[in-house]
């Protein structure tokens, strides 16, 4: 294995990162509110999964939160 100096590998790094393609701000914005959907549309099936369930545990044993 070749042993690469630190001149070297600054280079490398910096060849590596001028290749990367940046999202735009408008990209940006819109995977963030998407993302933001997402959680909000997870934890309410999640919620109303639970209160099923509860609602179920309570029919069934007479108890429940």
């Amino acid at each position: 294995m070749a042993k690469t100096t630190p001149a070297q590998f600054v280079q490398e790094v910096r060849q590596e990162v001028a290749k990367v393609t940046w999202p735009t701000r408008k990209e940006t914005m819109v995977s963030t509110a998407m993302v933001f959907l997402m959680v909000i549309l997870a934890a309410l099936f999640f919620f109303l999964v639970d209160e099923i369930l509860a609602v179920g545990m309570r029919l069934i044993f007479g108890f429940g939160g």
